[in-house]
């Protein structure tokens, strides 16, 4: 279980200061010409693993570089964490970003020791001198280069579940069963353009329009899980997958995170809590009892106190929030009992990829 040291919560709560927010490239370069919030790419997409030159999965070469408050890069927490990678995959803290981009912690792991430098734009211009855009949580280099591998969160969770296989502990959960790999891919497309990113298209864009129909969207997705998860345990059924993860990353940082923008733009009678959905929030207090939220994470979804007593509020992206129940009592509600034990329910749903679909699609082969 991870800790917060001290020498980090001291980074963390000293940021670099970042420019006026209607700098931020969310706010400019990413939109689309109605207003609408349209996420850059990812400029590494290497994969691991040994068939089409991926690079070796080869334990204690790579550091994950990331931001705890950011989902993409909890989601890579979390199936390191289920699947026992910690000391074989180790993570290094991002801990503030500025119009410089990214801060690598200095008190969080060997990389600023090892490079001489804490940006990690500096690892993506020494990888690719033609980069542009900025540099993103999560980040993978190579130690032995300096070179970026991927910043393809989409897609590592997928390599960590396979390629590093060999590596993973006894008993580890498989999140990522060959059988269930095609319907697992399109839910998790349908997951990161309406739930996982849906948050962002309503917080970062610039048309009233474009905000509202992004707020529909997920909200119709909110209401379709949480009729799937009336009679399932988890999205497939009894087993645990990536799916999961996926969902949980949003659902357990909404409330204190996200859901402030959604109050900023549309007001609190109009903006949708996790708890409207009974299913849905008794499945996310299940997962964050079962090892689904650590100590360190914890933290950053601003719950518990750093080591100073003082907590994070650097996570929330828009609003205020003041209308917001107390830490104590927000973590007491995450620890009330779930009752979904006796839940298995089957794996098929009228989701994406229903009637054969899935057959046509190839997301993360």
């Amino acid at each position: 279980m991870s800790v917060l040291k001290t020498s980090v919560e001291n980074e963390l709560l000293s940021p670099p200061v970042r420019d006026d927010s209607q700098t931020m490239p969310e706010l400019a370069t990413e939109q689309t010409p109605d207003g609408g919030f349209r996420r850059q790419r990812n400029w590494f997409t290497a994969r691991f693993g040994n068939d089409d030159g991926g690079w070796p999965a080869e334990p204690g070469r790579y550091r994950l570089l990331g931001s705890v408050g950011c989902g993409w890069a909890r989601r890579q927490l979390i199936i390191i964490r289920l699947l026992g990678l910690e000391e074989a995959f180790p993570f290094v803290l991002l801990y503030g970003r500025d119009s410089q981009g990214w801060r690598i912690s200095d008190s969080d792991g060997d990389v600023v020791q090892r490079f001489g430098t804490d940006r990690l734009n500096d690892f993506y211009r020494a990888s690719d001198p033609d980069f542009v855009g900025r540099g993103t949580s999560p980040t993978v280099i190579d130690t032995v280069t300096g070179r970026v591998v991927t910043n393809n969160y989409h897609l590592l969770p997928a390599d960590l579940e396979t390629a590093w296989k060999p590596f993973h502990k006894v008993g580890a959960p498989d999140l990522y069963p060959e059988e269930l790999r095609p319907e697992i891919d399109l839910l998790n497309q349908q997951l990161f353009d309406d739930v996982n990113n849906g948050t962002y298209k309503v917080i970062f864009a610039q048309s009233e329009g474009a905000a509202r129909a992004a707020k529909r969207i997920f909200e119709a997705r909110l209401a379709d899980y949480d009729f799937r998860l009336a009679s399932r345990r988890y999205l497939f059924g009894d087993q645990i997958t990536d799916s999961d993860v996926r969902l949980f990353q949003t659902l357990s940082s909404f409330e204190r995170n996200y859901r402030p923008g959604f109050v900023k733009l549309f007001g609190q009678e109009e903006s949708v809590q996790i708890s409207d959905y009974p299913n849905l929030w008794a499945y996310a207090r299940d997962l964050f009892q079962n090892g689904f939220a650590d100590d360190r994470e914890k933290y950053f979804l601003g719950l518990v106190p750093g080591p100073s007593g003082d907590y994070i509020n650097k996570g929330v992206i828009s609003g205020s929030t003041d209308y917001l129940p107390s830490p104590e009592e927000s973590l007491a509600a995450w620890k009330e009992p779930a009752g979904r034990e006796g839940l298995a329910g089957s794996p098929l749903y009228t989701g994406p990829g229903g009637g054969g679909s899935y057959e046509l699609w190839s997301f993360g082969q």
